[in-house]
C-alpha cells in the first residue's frame, strides 16, 4: 500500500491551495483519512480527519478555513485550504487507516508535500 500525495505550493496570505493524496496497492477497505502538518521545529500536528462516512474533524487553527473531502472509490483524500495564512506553512502528511488484502490493519503515511505561505 502506497500513499502519495500531491498538490503543495507556495502561495501568498490569503490564497488557496487544494491537496489530494491517493491510496493504491491491495486494498479491501480504508476507514479514516486525515492530513496532518508538520512546520520548521514544531511537532506534527493534525490538521483534519473524514472518516469512510464523510465526517470531519479539524484543528481549530484550520476550521472555517480548511475543507477535508475524499472519493472512496478512487481511495483519495482531499484538502482544500482557503483564506492562507503565513503560520498555515508547513510540511503537510496524508495519512490512512488501512485494511490491506491479507495483511494486517495499519496506518500509513504519505511522503508529505510543502505548502509555503508568504505574506
Amino acid at each position: 500500500v502506497q500513499l502519495q500525495a500531491s498538490g503543495g505550493g507556495l502561495v501568498q496570505a490569503g490564497g488557496s491551495l487544494t491537496l489530494s493524496c491517493a491510496a493504491s496497492g491491495r486494498i479491501l477497505r480504508i476507514n479514516d483519512m486525515g492530513w496532518y502538518r508538520q512546520a520548521p521545529g514544531k511537532q506534527r500536528e493534525l490538521a483534519a480527519v473524514i472518516t469512510s462516512g464523510g465526517s470531519t474533524n479539524y484543528a481549530d487553527s484550520v476550521k472555517g478555513r480548511f475543507t477535508s473531502s475524499r472519493d472512496n472509490g478512487e481511495n483519495t483524500v482531499y484538502l482544500r485550504m482557503n483564506s492562507l495564512k503565513p503560520e498555515d506553512t508547513a510540511v503537510y502528511y496524508c495519512n490512512a487507516d488501512v485494511v490491506p488484502l491479507f495483511l494486517e490493519r495499519r496506518a500509513y503515511w504519505g511522503q508529505g508535500t510543502q505548502v509555503t505561505v508568504s505574506s
